[in-house]
């Protein structure tokens, strides 16, 4: 998923949702929907239309929530009922499941997939988690434990090394200071038409395909993360 600067484009939606010009757009944002083109035979045809259609959805959900919030009565904003407090939770769901969703259909569906020993990934898999039958085995229990949600490896800051985490939904149970570098998707709209409810089988299939090449790339960039914040 990408992210760009289109003021009229940010307008044009607000004008749609019928929104007071009351205040110029000065904090919305708008974000596009990648096209993705999934090489596989280990998802059906149907099932990834579907999913990048829910894919589409949630980023067209979040250009809505952005453009209502920039006017959003802020003097009327509490923590029991408010549409300031709506549309700012509305927000976190919206963008954690349309980038999560777009990390996801990046580092899956290789069938040439393959990891080097002597690769930055599988190095620092290996330091953290001891193996990296350790570290496939602790994200396969992750995301068997996800409740309609993800599992991710991440570089975390503060931990200054990667931990696998369990993410209900698309918001709950991520920790602070967390930069994705492996993410599954274990929602049901993500595998049932075609592995019903045996969402192992479906865990194995994905990890076989992973694409080691692009989560290299991650972690390179987890590395400099590092530097930077010891």
């Amino acid at each position: 998923m990408s992210k760009f600067d289109t003021k009229g484009l940010v307008n044009s939606i607000r004008d749609d949702l019928g929104l007071p010009e009351k205040s110029k757009i000065r904090e919305a944002y708008v974000t596009q929907a990648k096209k993705y083109n999934l090489i596989t035979d280990l998802l059906s045809k149907k099932t990834n239309a579907a999913h990048l259609e829910i894919f589409e959805r949630f980023v067209a959900n979040l250009n809505e929530v952005s453009a209502e919030l920039d006017t959003a009565d802020r003097d009327m904003a509490n923590s029991d009922h408010s549409a300031f407090r709506g549309l700012k939770i509305d927000e976190v769901s919206d963008l954690n499941a349309s980038f999560l969703h777009s990390l996801y259909f990046e580092n899956i569906a290789d069938p040439q997939s393959k990891i080097m020993m002597d690769s930055l990934a599988y190095m620092r898999l290996e330091r953290d988690f001891g193996t990296f039958d350790a570290w496939q085995k602790d994200f396969i229990a992750c995301a068997l434990s996800a409740r309609n949600g993800w599992a991710m490896t991440v570089y975390n800051s503060f931990l200054n090394r990667y931990i696998n985490v369990v993410v209900d939904l698309n918001n709950i149970n991520i920790p602070i200071g967390s930069f994705p570098v492996i993410v599954l998707d274990v929602w049901e709209h993500a595998y049932y038409r075609d592995y019903l409810d045996d969402r192992k089988t479906y865990i194995f299939a994905m990890m076989k395909e992973l694409k080691w090449e692009l989560i290299e790339e991650r972690f390179r960039k987890a590395d400099r993360i590092a530097k930077v914040v010891k």
